[in-house]
């Protein structure tokens, strides 16, 4: 693995872990894909830290679990702004 991709790893890992955020907000932050941050986060970071790895993997299980209510959310707020105008 190169040296700037292993850097990103754990850039990213620490990220997610430290504030809780989701893989589009990492994403966003890092100027990367989701698909990239996932790759970075579910297989690439076990080989460099199982640790954290198992860390970071228990913050996106519970952002999948919350991502309903986050939906949820947004689309009430969505009608609130609609029905005001």
């Amino acid at each position: 693995m190169k040296d700037y991709i292993r850097k990103r790893v754990l850039e990213v890992a620490n990220y997610i872990y430290q504030t809780r955020a989701t893989v589009r907000q990492a994403a966003k932050i890092f100027g990367v894909s989701k698909s990239t941050i996932h790759k970075d986060v579910t297989e690439r970071l076990s080989e460099i830290d199982e640790n954290l790895s198992q860390r970071v993997k228990e913050v996106l299980e519970f952002n999948k679990a919350e991502r309903h209510i986050r939906g949820g959310e947004a689309t009430r707020r969505k009608y609130l702004k609609e029905k005001k105008e």
